[in-house]
């Protein structure tokens, strides 16, 4: 065993982790490097090659690199949870009129349960990924922070981690720009490494076509959406559309129907297979409510405080008192904000501090 103990870090292949399972290895930690599979992209039906953190190319790229430098490497499969709880979820939620926010719930419900479990199993104390995000204890309470590069920081989409989780996580690229990584990386020869592309897409669409994904997963889907009506804010008829599930709250583009103004969706309605359409000022909303919050800095909010909302992840926030109401939070934003999408993570923040999260319910106008 070395002197700082046995850490198990997540290695996806791309130059993140893998220069944060190096940086622990140089700390003195016993590192064990892990790559999940948790998507076989041929099942997915799409035409592009194989890419991202699940295809073969990335696997082998992480266990290469693990073998140069003596940390053990294993893979680990999570094909089945993953499949039966983020994707399922994922046509769930487009099926209800919702946005879907995969990469959060896979990292709450099943990443990191698939390290913590496998990290009890080889006597690890501790887990790592190349997160850009930091961590630290306070009154008793594990709180994450915003990473230092603020064009990388990755605490919106950890909003979800447990106490018990974030106890046992750390973050080594937390308090490093990605200029920086970049460098280390090459320092290290890894030139190849620090040339590749960081992949944005989510891992089971990695064409980026979700409306392709769902017509596969879902049979008759299409015919049985096909022809619902675009209306305006009045209940007006516009035209006909595709099918509610192919649209997302804010859409402008690939609407599909010319009304000689540009028009934006301001809502879905699944029961009645409706688009409400209307102009960009009509998306304006001033608060929102909060479900299945999750509090990490605090354990309960005894009174409404003040906090800087985000309602998607490049999102800059807007300040708003949020209030906590038995499991949801009411949110009410200081000026209005556009495009709230049901379904997508709200994360409110303390300074650089993230109190919690949880996925948006609904919207409201004052």
């Amino acid at each position: 065993m070395s002197k700082k103990g046995r850490i198990l870090v997540a290695m996806s292949g791309g130059i993140d982790s893998t220069v944060a399972a190096v940086m622990l290895a140089e700390e003195g930690y016993e590192v064990i490097g892990v790559t999940m599979k948790t998507w076989d992209y041929a099942n997915s039906g799409g035409g592009k090659k194989e890419t991202g953190c699940c295809s073969l190319d990335s696997i082998n790229d992480a266990r290469s690199i693990a073998v140069q430098h003596g940390i053990h490497h294993l893979i680990l499969d999570i094909r089945d949870e993953f499949g039966d709880f983020v994707i399922d979820n994922f046509v769930e939620e487009y099926l209800a009129g919702r946005t879907p926010n995969p990469c959060v719930l896979c990292n709450t419900h099943i990443k990191w349960e698939a390290l913590l479990k496998r990290a009890n199993q080889l006597d690890c104390e501790f887990i790592a990924t190349g997160h850009y995000a930091r961590i630290r204890e306070e009154n008793n309470r594990f709180v994450i922070s915003k990473g230092l590069d603020a064009h990388k920081d990755q605490s919106y989409v950890l909003w979800g981690l447990s106490q018990a989780s974030m106890a046992r996580t750390r973050f080594p690229l937390g308090g490093f720009h990605k200029s920086d990584i970049k460098q280390m990386a090459i320092d290290r020869g890894f030139i190849e490494l620090a040339k590749k592309s960081e992949s944005y897409e989510i891992c089971f669409v990695p064409d980026n076509d979700y409306r392709g994904f769902l017509k596969r997963k879902v049979a008759g889907l299409e015919e049985r959406v096909d022809g619902g009506l675009f209306v305006n804010s009045k209940g007006v008829v516009l035209g006909k559309h595709r099918g509610y599930p192919f649209y997302t709250v804010g859409q402008r583009k690939g609407l599909e129907i010319a009304l000689g103004e540009p028009m934006f969706v301001l809502e879905i309605k699944p029961e009645t297979n409706t688009v409400v359409l209307g102009k960009e000022e009509e998306l304006q909303r001033k608060g929102m409510w909060v479900r299945n919050v999750n509090l990490q800095k605090y354990a309960q909010l005894n009174k409404p405080m003040e906090a800087l909302t985000k309602v998607r992840y490049k999102d800059a926030g807007t300040f708003s008192v949020i209030e906590q109401v038995d499991q949801q939070m009411k949110v009410n934003f200081y000026s209005h904000v556009k495009g709230i999408a049901p379904g997508q993570s709200a994360v409110f923040y303390e300074d650089n501090d993230v109190i919690g999260g949880g996925w948006i319910q609904s919207s409201f106008d004052i």
